[in-house]
């Protein structure tokens, strides 16, 4: 039976990289489940098996590539609020954004059809939990704004430094490193 459960999880997560691959150069609406079986060689039938709609893929991919950010989440809310445990929080954000750029590729491009969507929501809340672990009431204006474009600055950075060249890990180190000094500068700007 252990085994048996193991081909299944091998199969799902081959329909969810599948999927994402297409939803991601094709776009979502674009792409069919029937697109979808004939890229993994298998029935419609076979791929009805495991999900019944591409929704029900694309939530599976974000319940499952998403986990790390809510492990993330819940990790920061039980830790003082100090520069270093943020910094941290952007280390590993950094780490599960990188970890799942298949996903936010596909969510960079497919803007309009994420927010119809359900996974929209839900990417949503964990971006305002998230912005708001790293910034203070107390802050400045200017320095909840600095908190605010880390976030931000991850995610177009992953998109910004596609077309520079150079080693993928030293891609993401400078990403984080302007992450981290954003946080940094708003910490030091207190009123």
């Amino acid at each position: 039976m252990g085994t048996s459960q193991a081909r299944r999880g091998d199969t799902r997560h081959r329909i969810q990289d599948v999927a994402l691959e297409l939803f991601a150069e094709q776009g979502y609406e674009k792409t069919s489940l029937r697109e979808i079986a004939e890229h993994l060689e298998v029935t419609k039938a076979a791929l009805y098996y495991h999900f019944k709609t591409k929704e029900d893929i694309l939530t599976s991919i974000v319940e499952d590539i998403g986990r790390p950010v809510d492990e993330l989440i819940t990790w920061a809310e039980a830790q003082p609020r100090t520069l270093e445990n943020k910094q941290e929080m952007l280390r590993r954000y950094s780490a599960a954004l990188w970890g799942a750029s298949a996903l936010f590729r596909f969510i960079q491009e497919n803007q309009a059809t994420v927010r119809e969507l359900s996974i929209g929501e839900q990417f949503k809340s964990k971006m305002l939990a998230l912005n708001g672990l790293l910034k203070e009431p107390e802050f400045s204006m200017a320095s909840q704004v600095r908190c605010i474009t880390a976030l931000f600055a991850m995610h177009a950075g992953m998109f910004a430094v596609q077309n520079i060249e150079g080693d993928p890990e030293e891609k993401r180190e400078a990403i984080l490193e302007v992450a981290l000094d954003l946080i940094a500068q708003a910490h030091r700007n207190l009123d």
